[in-house]
């Protein structure tokens, strides 16, 4: 599929709404790191910031959940690397809340 030819203006709108976007989830990541929200919250968000993250950059943004580990999730879950939170059906939504249920 050949990409649109964008005249400068377009370009420059759409690299700046990708920026929003990327600086956007990034905000979101970094609250889930540091407990702010929970991946409940985040999980119910149903905007494309969040659909179109990546469930192993997600489970990486856990507090205590590092490279390797998330890797070992996403296998135990059957979800595939490449999967988007959009892209999670409701049994795989719930098994994940299920092991990261809020402490206290």
């Amino acid at each position: 599929m050949a990409l649109p030819n964008l005249t400068a203006a377009q370009r420059a709108e759409a690299l700046k709404k990708a920026t929003a976007v990327r600086k956007e989830r990034s905000e979101i990541l970094a609250t889930l790191k540091d407990g702010k929200v929970s991946l409940r919250e985040v999980l119910e968000r149903e905007d494309t910031v969040v659909g179109k993250t990546y469930v192993r950059r997600l489970l990486e943004s856990l507090p205590g959940i590092g490279k390797v580990r998330a890797g070992q999730l996403l296998d135990d879950l059957a979800i595939d690397e490449r999967r988007r939170v959009q892209g999670l059906g409701a049994r795989q939504k719930e098994r994940l809340l299920e092991l990261f249920q809020p402490q206290g």
